[in-house]
């Protein structure tokens, strides 16, 4: 029967919070005209991307999908750096999806590499061009968005509901004022002024 993946991340620049990568499988004899009008997370509105995260859900339950979003922590991202951290947060979540490689395509977007067991193919901007890619990267974004809001009710001086992490004026202000919380990214914040 085999599958195809598809596999994408969320969340390389924020200041605070993991990274996400989210990995879509389907079986190659997958209507793919289910996925019409699907587009990249960053081209949607919230809103686009959770009404895209529920279709995930229902095209789970009735035609055979499958999905998973595998978070790598600031610690995992201060300890290794953002490229093993993206690359150990891919591998186990294409590991869990197909376990085994045989029968098994790998679709990723842009610089991202599946393990070298599994047949694969990277693609430059396939979050715009493969349906699938661009399933991942809205499961990636809306996940790792509901968790930001989480952490904002224990973190509610930082205002990560409204920027998700990601290093805006108000972000900045924050850190200065309070300095770092313990989902702050060490390696990507720097306090020292002038």
């Amino acid at each position: 029967m085999g599958l195809i993946l598809g596999v994408d991340e969320a969340g390389r620049g924020p200041l605070a919070g993991p990274v996400a990568v989210g990995v879509v499988a389907v079986p190659r004899h997958f209507d793919f005209d289910l996925l019409k009008g699907v587009r990249d997370s960053k081209q949607m509105t919230e809103l686009g991307r959770e009404i895209w995260f529920e279709r995930l859900r229902v095209l789970e339950a009735e035609h055979g999908l499958q999905y998973t979003v595998i978070f790598s922590s600031a610690l995992v991202i201060d300890r290794f750096g953002i490229t093993r951290a993206v690359r150990r947060a891919v591998w186990r979540g294409v590991r869990t999806l197909a376990p085994e490689p045989e029968g098994v395509k790998v679709l990723l977007d842009g610089l991202l590499h599946a393990p070298e067991e599994y047949e694969q193919k990277t693609i430059i901007r396939g979050d715009q061009t493969e349906p699938l890619i661009s399933l991942a990267s809205i499961a990636a974004k809306v996940k790792r968005d509901r968790l930001m809001r989480t952490h904002a009710l224990r973190y509610p001086e930082y205002g990560f509901e409204q920027h998700k992490g990601y290093g805006t004026a108000q972000h900045h202000e924050a850190l200065i004022k309070y300095g770092l919380s313990a989902i702050h990214r060490k390696t990507f914040v720097n306090l020292k002024r002038g």
